[in-house]
């Protein structure tokens, strides 16, 4: 489209010669357009100078009618190119690892998904593209200007090198300032995104005035370094503007000067001063582009940044296929630690057949987590290896070890959806029927059917409009549901109240059946219906009873070890 833009900005002065040269003087009409008037119409001043308005408007008309059609294009490319990038984004931050998460602030990579994304829309549509055009348009100028004066042609010419070195010397600086900038903001995102997720904390604390002060403390100090941005990109500016006013001004002196001598006519004259209007215009446009592609830059190495992270968990080469496990999970001297930090857990041993119920107790700390983590392969042990069925896990398909997986975690995990749509994420495409017999399984079946919208009703953000005992039990419904080999209990009782607790143990004990189940509590008396247990301190098993078996050279380590199988 900026390429059909330059013949039109190329006409916009020829009106203009006409009514200056064809009319107020004797002058005949360009040789152009000689062949396309008709003699009637050069006869007449009158006609001339309605030619001259015909042409005017409809240049401006094609202009505009350009201009809209341009404007519609590039926002339908840069919105499309600006979702696909996002959606890029996202998606591989989905794949990312936990430890990836657990390290990484969230404000942060809402920041760079939301605000540092539409970067590849400013650089490819409205610079790139845009300085392409100008360019285009630069040339064809300047050759028009030539053909009519070489000599104000070349003065022109004289302001680029020193546009060309303001260029320079303001993108060396600015670009750092503007990924300095973005940390900052997004700090600031960071900020909100924990007190409204820590919201009854902050209340219960009385602490709103504090994280007030907080956020703007450090807004402010975004504000101050945009507001110094603001200052380099107003002077840089009005560098570019002045260098051009003085090219203008000696065009304009010289011109006059050959007008004088008979060399130009002034309808010539003015011709050109519209060209070099039309001259600067580009430069402007490339000096401007240049300086905002340095913001839109910043922002892009954030985003692309993100996307050059490594996930730490794929798929391997030729990795295999896996329908539905029998369930027998073994760790063999299974080593992990986060990052340089001591071992959570140090050279774990420990096999489970298929079925068996494991109770994982052990202080806060213990590597209770990190255990069912690693066996989530939510993360990969830093030694050893931990097989399911014989196979170990890193040999499987990701999404396919994931689907032998149902979790209930400690707090449940709810979405801003209606109560169907969340146990039906245990498996897409499950009817309602399906979703009423897992609720049913779930002892929740009777509570949802008393509610005004029944499964439809909305849940609200996080579950927010439900009680903990309520959102627990439609987390055990998505797991019903999902009826996966393997279940992982994280917890699912410690916030609940006892007379709950007992419906949850009773809809987990039917949930357990037939599943390989790890599971961890405080409350002892929770593992009861378990068949084995393990305890855990310092990353080590310290102590184990019933259906599980153990390394002999840590039963030889551990003399209270107890293997009962």
């Amino acid at each position: 489209m900026g390429m059909l833009a330059t013949p039109l900005m190329l006409l916009a002065p020829l009106p203009l010669k006409i009514a200056v040269d064809s009319v107020v003087g004797s002058s005949p009409l360009p040789g152009f357009m000689e062949p396309l008037t008709p003699d009637w119409l050069s006869d007449s001043t009158i006609r001339l100078l309605s030619l001259a308005a015909g042409l005017q408007v409809m240049v401006v008309l094609l202009s505009q009618l350009h201009e809209l059609v341009g404007h519609v294009l590039r926002a339908r490319a840069g919105e499309g190119l600006m979702l696909d990038f996002r959606s890029a984004l996202f998606r591989h931050v989905q794949r990312l690892s936990l430890l990836f998460h657990d390290t990484r602030g969230m404000g942060d990579l809402l920041y760079r998904i939301q605000y540092d994304a539409p970067a590849i829309r400013e650089i490819t549509i409205n610079s790139v593209i845009s300085m392409i055009s100008a360019a285009v348009m630069l040339v064809a100028t300047l050759v028009v200007i030539m053909s009519l004066d070489w000599q104000l042609g070349l003065v022109a010419l004289v302001v680029c090198p020193f546009l060309f070195v303001f260029a320079r010397t303001y993108n060396l600086r600015v670009r750092s300032r503007y990924r300095d900038v973005r940390g900052i903001e997004s700090s600031a995102l960071q900020i909100v995104q924990e007190v409204l997720t820590a919201f009854r904390v902050v209340k219960a604390f009385g602490r709103e005035d504090w994280e007030q002060d907080r956020f703007v403390s450090q807004s402010e100090v975004g504000v101050r370094a945009r507001i110094r941005l603001s200052f380099g990109e107003g002077l840089f500016g009005l560098l570019v503007n002045m260098t051009t006013a003085i090219g203008t001004a000696t065009v304009l002196f010289i011109g006059f000067r050959n007008v004088q001598s008979g060399v130009l006519s002034l309808g010539e004259l003015l011709m050109v001063l519209a060209y070099l209007t039309q001259l600067y215009n580009p430069l402007r446009t490339i000096s401007r582009q240049v300086a905002n592609l340095q913001s839109s830059l910043a922002s892009a190495e954030r985003a692309f940044q993100l996307l050059d992270e490594v996930p730490d968990v794929t798929d391997k080469l030729g990795a295999r296929s896996l329908k539905r496990a029998a369930g027998e999970l073994r760790f063999s001297g299974v080593t992990f630690a986060y990052g340089e930090n001591s071992p959570v857990l140090d050279d774990l041993s420990f096999c489970i057949a298929p079925g068996t119920r494991l109770g994982i107790e052990g202080r806060t700390g213990a590597g209770k987590s990190t255990l069912v983590s690693l066996a989530s392969r939510f993360f990969d042990p830093g030694a050893g290896s931990i097989l399911l069925d014989g196979v170990d896990l890193r040999d499987y398909k990701v999404a396919d070890l994931r689907n032998q997986l149902a979790i209930v975690l400690q707090e449940p995990i709810l979405f801003s959806t209606s109560i169907a749509e969340n146990i039906g994420y245990g498996r897409p495409g499950a009817q309602l029927p399906e979703i009423i017999e897992a609720a049913k399984s779930a002892n929740v079946h009777e509570f949802i059917a008393g509610l005004p919208n029944g499964y439809e009703t909305p849940v609200g953000e996080r579950g927010m409009m439900l009680s903990g005992g309520e959102r627990q039990r439609i987390a055990l419904a998505r797991a019903f549901l999902k009826d996966a080999p393997i279940l992982i209990l994280d917890e699912p009782t410690s916030s609940v109240d006892m007379t709950t607790e007992a419906g949850i143990m009773e809809a987990m004990e039917r949930l357990m059946a037939g599943r390989t189940t790890l599971m961890i509590a405080h409350r002892l008396s929770t593992l009861d219906i378990c068949d084995a247990r393990i305890e855990l301190e310092h990353g080590r098993i310290i102590s184990g009873s019933g259906e599980v078996e153990m390394d002999r050279s840590l039963s030889g380590e551990h003399p209270s070890l107890e293997a009962a199988n």
